[in-house]
């Protein structure tokens, strides 16, 4: 299904650039980039309105209940500002994504994954992500649809979603220092299992335990990246 038309010119949208992953060095989080002006707080605070508004409504009706007029009257501002911050309802949705997988990372940050492994913890942290993305389906599917239909105008917030992402496997798998190439490319693999996963369950095609089942073992790439080198003839 094809984004809603913005009416009028599309202005740019006045929005924070993505969060680094430590890969990037950084924490996650949200960040100006030196080649965007950072929102002040009366921009911010009605970002956050907009965002929470695309939710609220998403969660009651899916995809389809994302309609750009109720999301700028549920979140008092108007229609045309709605649009500038972003041209489009997959442009919305995207950005509502990211917004919850930061929401959820706060959390799983404040309780750990337990485990022996890497693979152990990332696999429970995963798991929990998608527990909690379970208990809103409709949400859920809303978003992941977005993210479907998504085009190259949408890669600024794809890639948000994307960085988000692996800021929580990588806080996960508790690295000592910065991940290896090898590490970050395991890492690329789960997310897109993660996804993929997501998509499946959502559409009816995979169950709970099947989405352990493929979790768990793309997990198992983590290990083999950080087993020590033991050299020629070891």
């Amino acid at each position: 299904m094809p984004a809603e038309a913005t009416p009028g010119a599309r202005a740019a949208r006045p929005s924070p650039a993505p969060a680094p992953s430590r890969a990037q060095g950084g924490q996650g989080g949200t960040s100006a980039s030196p080649s965007a002006s950072p929102l002040t707080e009366r921009q911010e605070a009605r970002r956050r309105r907009i965002l929470h508004a695309s939710a609220q409504l998403a969660g009651r009706g899916g995809f389809d209940a994302v309609q750009m007029r109720e999301v700028a009257e549920s979140s008092q501002v108007a229609l045309g500002t709605l649009y500038r911050y972003f041209p489009s309802k997959v442009h919305l949705l995207v950005a509502t994504m990211q917004d919850q997988l930061e929401r959820m990372h706060g959390t799983l940050r404040k309780k750990p994954p337990a485990g022996d492994s890497a693979a152990e913890r990332v696999t429970e942290t995963l798991m929990r992500a998608f527990r909690a993305l379970q208990r809103e389906p409709h949400l859920a599917d809303a978003m992941v649809r977005a993210l479907t239909f998504a085009d190259r105008s949408v890669s600024p917030e794809v890639d948000q979603v994307s960085r988000q992402t692996t800021a929580i496997i990588l806080d996960a798998m508790g690295l000592d220092g910065d991940p290896t190439p090898e590490q970050l490319s395991a890492v690329r693999v789960i997310e897109h299992t993660w996804h993929s996963a997501l998509i499946t369950w959502l559409s009816g095609r995979a169950s709970i335990a099947q989405v352990r089942i493929d979790i768990e073992t793309v997990c198992r790439l983590i290990d083999l990246t950080t087993e020590p080198d033991r050299g020629p003839g070891a």
